[in-house]
């Protein structure tokens, strides 16, 4: 099935990039198209009579570069020629414009008038004048004989060159015709494979569900939007790729620890990650070209495959930002935890006891989810040490790791912990004191840069503007 999608979108992309060089509508057409059909962009006369509104043409400057040409309007009489059109070349930055051509007939002699098409250029691309005689179906202008007193408005070229869009889409349309039916044919294919897929193994998939330890907690917005509608379909179609691959261990190894910082291992597994990324991959270049069409953008094609490499690595950025806003959480209710949970113990209450009571009258946190795994490890018969191993494993703060090895070497030698927590509480206060007058001075630095930007140039308009106004009267 594979190799029919990578066919399918093959060909969609020949065709789609063939046909819009084609296309009758002006911000369609891209540059990639155009360069593909520069050798058809000749020097030559064209008829202003023959000009049409919506007409679009395709031109190539005096400095080679390529771009197109919208008509809004175009007049040819006796005495007078008009024509308005947009234009747009493209370059290092696109240079858009619209310019409008009369020239007129002064005692019978006609004016002219040009325009260069390149924002740094100074030649004339395109001039409008008028000339006595007939264009031939040959292309070859004749003076001669019976033609002296025609006269005709042209549009001209010199070194530069045009072509009317629809003298490309006949060539085209043969070969594109071709692709259409190529696609339509492997669109065609790839359903069936895609539906036959979908049928037979639905009866092997929802036997997997029985085995398999699926996650109960169901993923809500503030997981992510996009993770939340997007878990079914990975789940459903990729994760069964990710469990064949070869390095699966490797992709479980990499990713179990940040999942478990992030606090999302309760939701989804590594390998629900893994094949999050490949569907990202798909999903976000399908969603930039849904809303370039929405939108009606001309943004450029060439980006689409770098949305599926943005698709691969937002994942990663999205785990490692909701770990760290998780792990400076977890660091600045620690103080409060640790206090409650010294007072427990000095009130006579084991360890266990202690934190189940704490998760009882605690208003929910990150840190309560953390013990609450604790709680739930040492009920199912690990050791107070292994339990805590796992929670500075899980969290991964210096403050916490820390607290949890205290606590290891205490109960290792037997010592009442009580006086090691309300030390601990005040070491984790200070610590944390430190990390916020660390945060205060970073956004002070920071605030200076807008300072300067957008207050100080205020300033000086408020004490230098009386002055500029005296000296103008």
């Amino acid at each position: 099935m594979n190799w029919t999608l990578y066919s399918v979108l093959l060909v969609f992309n020949l065709s789609y990039a063939d046909s819009l060089c084609g296309e009758e509508e002006f911000s369609l057409v891209e540059k990639q198209c155009l360069k593909k059909h520069e050798d058809s962009l000749q020097p030559q006369l064209i008829p202003l009579s023959g000009v049409k509104a919506g007409d679009i043409y395709f031109y190539k400057t005096n400095k080679g570069r390529l771009g197109k040409i919208y008509i809004h309007q175009a007049n040819a009489n006796k005495n007078e020629c008009t024509l308005h059109f947009d234009f747009e070349t493209y370059g290092k930055v696109d240079f858009t414009r619209s310019a409008s051509f009369k020239i007129t007939n002064y005692l019978g002699v006609w004016d002219q008038k040009s325009i260069n098409l390149d924002s740094d250029g100074i030649g004339r691309d395109i001039i409008l004048s008028s000339k006595q005689g007939v264009l031939g179906a040959d292309g070859i202008f004749n003076t001669d004989g019976s033609n002296k007193e025609k006269y005709d408005c042209y549009l001209e070229t010199n070194r530069s060159g045009i072509i009317l869009a629809g003298t490309i889409n006949k060539g085209l349309s043969r070969k594109n015709l071709l692709l259409y039916i190529a696609s339509i044919f492997l669109i065609g294919f790839a359903a069936f494979n895609i539906a036959k897929l979908i049928f037979d193994d639905e009866e092997q998939y929802k036997n997997s569900e029985n085995i398999e330890d699926i996650k109960t907690d169901v993923i809500s917005s503030k997981d992510g939007l996009i993770l939340k509608y997007s878990t079914p379909f990975f789940r459903r179609y990729l994760n069964p790729i990710v469990n064949g691959l070869k390095n699966k261990k490797g992709i479980q190894q990499k990713y179990k620890k940040v999942l478990a910082t992030a606090g999302i291992s309760r939701l989804i597994t590594s390998v629900d990650f893994y094949s999050f990324k490949l569907f990202s991959i798909i999903t976000f270049p399908v969603l930039y070209l849904a809303m370039r069409e929405g939108f009606e953008a001309s943004w450029p094609l060439t980006l689409t495959p770098l949305m599926g490499v943005l698709g691969y690595i937002y994942p990663d950025i999205w785990i490692k930002s909701k770990a760290d806003k998780r792990k400076s959480e977890i660091v600045m209710q620690l103080p409060f935890i640790v206090d409650m949970l010294a007072l427990s113990v000095e009130a006579g209450l084991d360890f266990v006891a202690a934190l189940t009571r704490i998760l009882k009258k605690a208003p929910p946190s990150a840190l309560l989810d953390e013990f609450e795994i604790v709680v739930k490890e040492i009920q199912l018969g690990s050791s107070r040490a292994q339990a805590l191993k796992q929670l500075a494993w899980r969290g991964d703060t210096l403050e916490l790791t820390s607290f949890c090895a205290t606590l290891i070497a205490a109960d290792s030698v037997g010592a009442s912990i009580g006086p090691i927590l309300k030390s601990l509480s005040g070491e984790i206060r200070m610590k944390r004191s430190g990390l916020i007058e660390k945060k205060g001075a970073a956004a002070a630095t920071k605030l200076l840069l807008p300072t300067f930007v957008f207050i100080l140039p205020a300033i000086v308009l408020i004490i230098f503007s009386p002055m500029a106004l005296e000296l103008i009267n």
